[in-house]
């Protein structure tokens, strides 16, 4: 969750500033890309480049939790303006420096992305520009990410002299050990092609094709049982932090547990059946 390479959200003239300031932090809509059960959240600090400043920290972290008591079936987390997220508002850290200020704002930002980890829907990036520090960071939790051929990624703190140590956290879980390490220390950017390979992202686009591949996407998971999906979803990052035999325990329990659940037993009569389930 460092901040950016550039002071990002500092930048805009206050002209700019003053004509969003009653503009909504982060717009939510349902149903979206013509899907119902899919729920899209957008990130609306366009001309401050999505910079995290903490009134969208608070605003994204309360979406979140609303939309993981809802009936959305899968979650997009997208962006206004040219880029994705270019990390913290600097300015904003800059402006009162103390050892407890920085403890509880990286404490507030590490919540709003966990919530992302443990919610029940699969939350899938829409990543159409640059994402930096806490903006890569964002783009490492989301359980899937679609990017365009554009989309740039970096975590660039150490170039300002701060490690984006939270940044690594998700980071690390996402790309091999040596890229990650290549990343952070660095700084330097990596295109989205190179995303693709080291496992950052699931899928690469051009840049007019990124709402059909993230419709596509968002489709077939809403397809399937809520059930399955969320027990799924749970089971795949617990089981991740566990010894193997632990982690077959659980397994078996989940399975136990979900072929009990009526998509299940139904699903399967359907196969021997050969027909379609309901």
């Amino acid at each position: 969750m460092c901040a950016a390479a550039v002071e990002s959200s500092s930048s805009s003239s206050s002209a700019a500033e003053a004509s969003l300031e009653h503009a909504p932090l982060v717009e939510v809509a349902h149903d979206a890309y013509g899907v119902p059960g899919v729920a899209r959240l957008t990130l609306n600090r366009p001309d401050a480049f999505n910079a995290l400043s903490e009134a969208l920290i608070d605003a994204v972290h309360t979406e979140l939790a609303a939309l993981a008591r809802s009936d959305a079936r899968v979650v997009v987390i997208a962006a206004a303006g040219r880029a994705f997220c270019a990390g913290h508002d600097l300015k904003e850290m800059r402006a009162a420096p103390s050892l407890d200020y920085y403890k509880q704002l990286f404490a507030r930002c590490s919540k709003m992305m966990l919530a992302i980890q443990t919610m029940p829907q699969p939350v899938i990036a829409r990543v159409h520009g640059v994402a930096t520090a806490a903006g890569c960071q964002l783009v490492a939790m989301c359980d899937l990410a679609v990017a365009a051929d554009s989309a740039r990624f970096a975590v660039s703190g150490i170039n300002l002299g701060l490690f984006c140590s939270t940044p690594s956290v998700p980071l690390t879980r996402n790309v091999s050990r040596k890229a990650a390490f290549e990343m952070l220390m660095t700084g330097e950017f990596i295109d989205a092609q190179k995303a693709l390979r080291e496992g950052l992202v699931n899928r690469v686009v051009p840049a007019d094709a990124l709402d059909a591949e993230v419709t596509a996407l968002a489709a077939s998971i809403c397809a399937k049982p809520r059930e399955a999906v969320a027990a799924g979803k749970g089971l795949f990052y617990w089981q991740l932090e566990m010894g193997i035999e632990a982690a077959y325990q659980l397994a078996g329990q989940t399975m136990a547990c979900n072929m009990m659940t009526d998509p299940a037993l139904d699903g399967v009569q359907a196969f021997i059946d050969k027909r379609g389930a309901k």
